[in-house]
């Protein structure tokens, strides 16, 4: 086996490896030594219980940035800016990846793009299809009779199967779009500095203000072209009609983005995203052969510019699917794959720290705390949730009569139920903020939806393991026995059923 093959096996094993450790270790210790065992589960606790406490006042202080914001005219915040910095001649491309949805996905998408309060003819639209899907060209002809004279540009495009170097992901599909929009900027003699391209899922649909608002980010922040810009993506666009589990999924999702987004120093790119057409052009695009495209895009940018690199939050919501299917356990496999396949961003990994150790130029000190931070996140995502719910009941199952006549065997039920009371209040809290982000309920649901929005929160333990800690177990131990996820969409719309 040649070094960097070498490398890259070993860096693909580490976050498993580390995962199943602590796992296995903590079983063994409880049944070879249920005190030190229980000592590590009471540490364990107290941390998760500071760890929980901090995570909700970053999640309150979101939500209160995100509505402060909410009511702002970014418009004309826009046209208020000196001509110098450019807006009159500001373009966004915007492009959708499409794989097999529907017309029932992709209209409400163009739909909310058309209502936007940003000047039209300023909007590039890109429906970036799969050569593959047999509806493609039938979609896209529909699409085109509807919306093609509504925007300033808008394109079809067909992505081949089975070009070389690449695999079947969303990332190969946009950036084959990208080359062509480049191609439209071209022709229109538009430079790439004057163009900011956008990359949305398929069923994104943007609020009114959002490209007023990452135009104003982008006009005024330091270094605009060394940064990507992340809307808070909202899981609400058929909320009302999805079952519990996966709403209380969806909801934890946006509430983690929303949390992610206080934390700049791990702020990293998200499904819908924004960024520089002349960032895009220099990197070379979106990787071709990765799942993780919408995070590994983040991570190219940082290695290029040597680590001078961010993301700048728009408290601004972008709307999304709700994936689910026509019976509860349906629904739960469609939630587990789409949560494996999020978790398969553990690819990052090895692809960031090779890129350290190539790059010479950035500081030793940010590729230890950004290859840390990297880690850390993927194994606490792996094992704590099988921590809580799995191994801490361990010690008093197996220590026998000894271990139960200790001082640790009667403060472990106890920390554990303090644990379970934080988790409680910080739940009423997450529960409060999400009826904040909820849509209108619409016609004919009855307001008895509202009492099952509260109800459904009892379930949160279940949830938590079942698609918190295994869908990541799962894709690490993929990851580190080189089985390779293929790309598995999240079916939208009628495909859901």
């Amino acid at each position: 086996m040649n070094k960097p093959l070498f490398l890259k096996r070993l860096l693909e094993i580490i976050p498993g490896g580390l995962s199943w450790s602590i796992i296995i270790l903590l079983i063994a210790l409880a049944f070879l030594n249920p005190v030190s065992c229980a000592v590590i589960i009471i540490s364990f606790d107290f941390y998760w219980i500071i760890r929980t406490v901090y995570l909700t006042i970053l999640l309150v202080m979101a939500h209160q940035r995100l509505f402060q914001q909410k009511n702002e005219n970014w418009l004309k915040a826009c046209q208020g800016l000196s001509l110098r910095l450019g807006f009159a001649q500001l373009y966004q491309v915007v492009i959708f990846p499409v794989y097999n949805e529907g017309l029932e996905v992709l209209r409400p998408s163009l739909a909310a793009l058309s209502a936007s309060d940003y000047p039209q003819d300023k909007i590039i639209v890109v429906m970036a299809f799969e050569e593959r899907s047999l509806e493609a060209r039938k979609h896209a002809s529909i699409l085109e009779k509807e919306f093609s004279g509504k925007f300033g540009a808008y394109l079809s495009t067909f992505h081949p199967d089975g070009l070389p170097q690449e695999g079947r992901t969303k990332g190969a599909n946009a950036t084959w779009a990208a080359k062509e929009a480049r191609k439209l900027l071209d022709a229109r003699s538009i430079t790439y500095e004057q163009a900011v391209v956008s990359c949305f899922d398929a069923d994104t649909c943007v609020d009114r203000e959002y490209f007023a608002c990452l135009a104003y980010h982008f006009l005024t922040s330091e270094k605009r072209h060394q940064a990507s810009y992340q809307p808070m993506p909202v899981y609400n666009n058929n909320i009302w009609q999805a079952p519990f589990f996966a709403r209380l999924v969806e909801i934890s999702s946006t509430f983690c983005q929303m949390i992610e987004s206080m934390r700049l120093e791990k702020f990293v790119t998200f499904s819908s995203h924004s960024m520089s057409f002349k960032t895009l052009v220099e990197i070379d695009y979106w990787p071709t052969n990765m799942i993780s495209d919408d995070s590994v895009i983040y991570w190219k940018s940082y290695l290029y510019y040597n680590g001078d690199y961010r993301v700048i939050p728009l408290y601004v919501t972008v709307s999304l699917d709700v994936a689910y299917s026509s019976n509860i356990w349906r629904t739960i496999v469609v939630q587990y794959k789409q949560k494996r396949r999020w978790a398969w961003g553990v690819e990052n990994f090895p692809f960031v720290v090779s890129g350290f150790i190539k790059n010479k130029n950035i500081k030793l000190s940010n590729k230890i705390r950004r290859s840390f931070h990297l880690l850390e996140s993927h194994v606490t995502w792996a094992v704590w949730a099988v921590i809580l719910v799995v191994i801490g009941p361990l010690p008093a199952v197996f220590g026998g009569s000894f271990f139960n006549q200790t001082a640790i065997a009667y403060n472990l039920p106890k920390i554990t139920g303090l644990l379970f009371k934080f988790t409680l209040y910080t739940s009423l809290t997450w529960i409060f903020l999400s009826w904040t982000i909820l849509p209108p309920r619409p016609k004919g649901t009855s307001w008895l939806k509202h009492v099952f929005l509260i109800a459904e929160w009892v379930f949160v333990p279940l949830i938590i393991l079942v698609i918190g800690s295994v869908p990541a177990l799962d894709a690490q131990t993929r990851l580190m026995l080189a089985k390779y996820m293929e790309f598995n969409p999240t079916l939208k719309g009628n495909k859901m059923l």
